[in-house]
């Protein structure tokens, strides 16, 4: 049998065609790259082998699709190189700014002796201690012998809390998508659909106007959750065929992606009128948002932020209601990757807020099945942390006055 390769580049020869547009500038993505080997730098790492999605599509322009494949990009001081299965054929490398080494399935582990191929072996390595599983690191230390590792997951997480003018520009036009799924939902909303038809209106719109808006991207994984009654007492629970009714309680949730980069809109709704309890409960909650909203300031900590609302659903009797942290960062994250959990507005989250930073308020009460008001009520806009204090980039209304829905 003849011999057959390892791994191989398959973009030679034009056979890959060309470089795509990417979401960024070349500039942008080397400014990125500037970032991380500084933090390779201190941290005396020669080599990084970055192994989630928000990574490698955070420095190289490339969103993997595992499918239990391994995927990485490797970066050295003189090298940057996107590492994917032979499945994908010349995408990863059309759709990254930097090389692209392909890896066969003809024999176990060539992933790996892709990766020794960039990195050398007796290095000092960099790996991301929030993603790699046991078994992959076992195979890193087995395949590239490194004299020792270094965790830099939470250097690489810190570089991409702080977003550049560009990253805001999609974050901006990914919260007007997502008002813009906001008001195809609303006017689905009605008696006798069902939470998926509401669902889906609101996702098709987002699709049409991210196709309108990004000509040139990839489309993949915008979704929306539309839950009505009892379904709305968890944030992330999923849509259903549940029929809307007359006094129903709803909850909006459009989630538009653009290149990786997630928004968000979360609003409560009634169908057609709302009671005086689930009333109360609901102006609660919209108070409390405003003063979230107006608490952040650069200077200010998000465990600050977090007692301060804590105190103020203390004071109403409601704290216990509270159902999670009331903000998280935004950028390269999604529902089943990424995180930049140093940025989320929780008690033992100590970062202060920065001019460049965005972040969500979202507080959500949720008063349980057979009382007075049951069901969930959560408000969600983003806000950029600017030099003086924030602006907020969601524009579809909150609060009784638009969202009681006939």
């Amino acid at each position: 049998m003849t011999a057959r390769p390892e791994h191989f580049r398959f973009h030679t020869d034009k056979q890959a065609g060309d470089k795509a547009p990417l979401p960024f500038a070349e500039t942008e993505y080397q400014a990125r790259l500037n970032g991380l080997r500084a933090a390779m730098d201190e941290a005396g790492a020669t080599a990084v082998v970055l192994t989630s999605m928000q990574n490698v599509a955070y420095y190289s322009g490339f969103l993997y699709c595992a499918f239990g494949r391994p995927y990485a990009m490797v970066v050295t001081a003189d090298s940057a190189v996107t590492i994917s299965a032979g499945i994908d054929a010349g995408q990863p490398w059309r759709r990254s700014f930097c090389d692209n080494i392909t890896y066969t399935d003809w024999a176990r582990d060539n992933f790996w002796r892709a990766v020794l191929s960039v990195t050398g072996p007796n290095r000092v390595v960099g790996y991301e201690g929030d993603h790699l599983t046991l078994m992959q690191r076992d195979k890193l230390e087995d395949f590239l012998s490194p004299v020792t590792m270094v965790d830099l997951a939470p250097a690489t997480m810190r570089q991409r809390m702080h977003k550049s003018p560009a990253e805001i520009a999609l974050i901006r036009a990914g919260a007007q998508v997502a008002d813009v799924g906001g008001y195809a939902i609303r006017d689905a909303v009605r008696e006798g659909v069902r939470e998926i038809d509401v669902a889906m209106a609101g996702r098709d719109a987002m699709e049409i106007e991210i196709a309108h808006r990004f000509p040139d991207a990839e489309y993949r994984d915008t979704w929306v959750w539309f839950q009505s009654g009892l379904n709305t007492d968890g944030a992330h629970n999923p849509v259903t065929a549940r029929r809307l009714q007359r006094g129903d309680i709803l909850s909006l949730n459009t989630f538009p992606m653009i290149s990786g980069y997630y928004t968000a809109l979360e609003r409560t709704m009634f169908v057609g009128e709302v009671d005086a309890e689930s009333l109360k409960i609901w102006e609660a909650n919209v108070a409390a948002h405003e003063y979230g909203m107006s608490l952040l300031q650069p200077g200010i900590s998000c465990a600050e932020v977090t007692q301060a609302i804590n105190a103020f659903f203390a004071e109403r009797d409601l704290l216990q209601y509270r159902s999670f942290g009331y903000g998280h960062s935004f950028g390269v994250l999604s529902h089943y990757y990424g995180r930049e959990a140093g940025l989320e507005l929780r008690e033992d989250i100590d970062t202060v807020l920065e001019p460049g930073m965005v972040i969500s308020m979202e507080p959500m009460l949720t008063i349980p099945q057979g009382q007075p008001g049951a069901g969930g009520y959560r408000e969600h806009d983003i806000l950029v942390i600017t030099e003086d204090g924030n602006e907020n980039i969601t524009g579809y209304p909150y609060g009784p006055a638009f969202n009681v829905v006939a």
